[in-house]
């Protein structure tokens, strides 16, 4: 006791008395704040996800099936993740009329919110691809215009021209053009693969290719028509060959005319 006694009275008690305490409330404080924030995003998340429940029962489940498992006209949803829902809603894809025709991209029936709903109420029935972070798509920082372009018309430009303009293919379908669709529906297209497009894994691309080739498009998309229009920028022989038909039939056109008038 007398021990204890004298270390109380000691000058330097008070300061590590103080010290320990402002300690000892900063700790609880953080551990606090981190349980209510973990309770706190927890809570949002099954918000989210029971929105995304209510939209999906409301407008996609007359196709898809009441619990997302498909039907006759739709595919299941179950396991396609997030990254599927965002880049076929928030393109305009979906919600469709008729599912027999090729999706195609249109304005969005959906909000950005209502879309990141539907995306995580889809995403918790069964993992898959989710949405790439702003980080992750940040093509100018990792990306290679030069291997992007090798990339592309290594992987892609059959089915979607060298110019990323698009083309046909069969059975009526087609590859859409690349211009002006966002980074971020890009990369959820590769890593989704929808419609006839073939899923492009980390294994087959890594993130940093797939980067470069949304580098390379982006600076496609980008690049001043000199010649005038482009014509789907589909090569010179083809165009000059579009450009010549023009041209001979206006001028059996004018021959024709002339005659006719001459009699």
């Amino acid at each position: 006791m007398k021990r204890l006694s004298r270390l109380r009275r000691h000058k330097a008690a008070g300061p590590i008395l103080l010290i320990f305490a402002l300690f000892t409330i900063g700790t609880t404080f953080q551990v606090a704040s981190a349980v209510d924030q973990g309770t706190t995003t927890a809570a949002s998340r099954s918000a989210l996800i029971e929105e995304g429940k209510r939209l999906f029962l409301k407008g996609c489940s007359s196709c898809h099936g009441l619990n997302a498992e498909g039907q006759d006209i739709a595919p299941s949803l179950i396991g396609v993740g997030a990254a599927s829902v965002d880049f076929q809603v928030g393109t305009g894809r979906m919600p469709m009329a008729d599912m027999s025709q090729q999706a195609m991209r249109k304005k969005p029936v959906y909000s950005p919110a209502e879309v990141s709903a539907l995306a995580a109420y889809v995403a918790s029935l069964a993992p898959g691809p989710a949405i790439p972070s702003e980080d992750m798509l940040n093509y100018e920082r990792d990306g290679s215009v030069a291997e992007g372009g090798q990339l592309f018309r290594t992987n892609c430009a059959m089915c979607h021209n060298f110019a990323a303009q698009g083309g046909a293919l069969t059975q009526g379908k087609y590859a859409p053009t690349l211009m002006g669709v966002e980074p971020k529906h890009i990369y959820e297209a590769m890593i989704t693969g929808p419609q006839s497009m073939p899923v492009f894994s980390d294994k087959t691309l890594t993130a940093a290719e797939k980067l470069s080739i949304i580098k390379w498009i982006k600076s496609a998309e980008s690049e001043p028509q000199l010649g005038g229009v482009a014509l789907g920028r589909v090569g010179p022989v083809s165009e000059g060959l579009l450009v010549w038909t023009l041209g001979i039939g206006l001028l059996i056109g004018v021959a024709v005319w002339l005659a006719m008038k001459a009699k």
